[in-house]
């Protein structure tokens, strides 16, 4: 079966514009991406979607096949199903293209979900909040997985609520989500054929289309985050991580600052 990734990229940020040509540590946000997600094993191609030709004209002064998309796009996932309509895929891999530090491994290990659950169609990855004041930060999503590991909702909210501890309790394993997702391609031309829905909209998590749509969501866990860049200071903090030491792996760092 063949795996693509696909990079959704806009200009616009309202926390950060401009963000993905960031490029203080002579390389653009982007591309620190980018070259993160091919060092994944199992993915034949990585493309970058977007609507800009400032971020077209960089994918190509670093190498990187890029495909222009309509500007009305609500989500990187209809990004990312208008860009992928032509290309030859299997599985699709949606990796935000502000993750410079994004695990390679867990590429491979969104994509083997799909190859080796035939009856999945959609999966994705979470991992174990280590940090509790982040339980109840809007900024970090979190997920509440049933018994056989599918979604059953995602919320910026404290999910479970622990009723004893009146929110987030310590006795419960919450699950932080990480922001990547692997598709069959026909099920995601058929999810974003779909409109936006309620809780979508509410909570800004493009994910809740599938759920509120009855679709299921696998989710796999992860033993450690890479965490993506929101706003300058985060950024910030990234270019001093990377100056430090440029050869040094950009994995399993678990941002203090959000």
């Amino acid at each position: 079966m063949t795996v693509v990734v696909c990079i959704p990229a806009r200009y616009a940020s309202s926390r950060f514009p401009g963000k993905m040509l960031a490029n203080e540590t002579g390389k653009y946000l982007l591309q620190h991406t980018y070259e993160q997600a091919i060092k994944a094993t199992l993915p034949t191609r990585v493309i970058i979607a977007t609507d800009d030709d400032r971020i077209r004209t960089a994918a190509e002064r670093f190498g990187a096949p890029c495909i222009m998309t309509s500007k009305r796009h609500q989500s990187g996932m209809d990004r990312i199903a208008e860009a992928m309509k032509e290309i030859e895929a299997d599985v699709i891999v949606n990796l935000q293209g502000d993750e410079p530090r994004v695990d390679p491994a867990h590429i491979d290990q969104v994509a083997e979900l799909l190859l080796d659950h035939q009856n999945v169609a959609m999966a994705t990855l979470a991992a174990s909040v280590t940090h509790h004041e982040h339980i109840a930060n809007p900024n970090i999503v979190k997920v509440v997985r049933n018994l056989s590991g599918h979604a059953v909702y995602f919320s910026r909210s404290v999910i479970p609520y622990d009723r004893e501890a009146g929110g987030a309790g310590t006795d419960i394993e919450y699950l932080r989500h990480l922001g990547i997702y692997a598709y069959r391609k026909h099920f995601l031309m058929t999810l974003t054929s779909l409109p936006q829905t309620p809780l979508e909209k509410a909570e800004k998590l493009e994910q809740l289309r599938a759920l509120e749509h009855g679709y299921h969501l696998l989710v796999g866990k992860v033993t450690h985050v890479s965490v993506g860049i929101d706003t300058l200071e985060q950024y910030r903090a990234f270019v001093q991580f990377y100056r430090n030491d440029p050869n040094r792996s950009l994995e399993n760092e678990e941002a203090k600052s959000k």
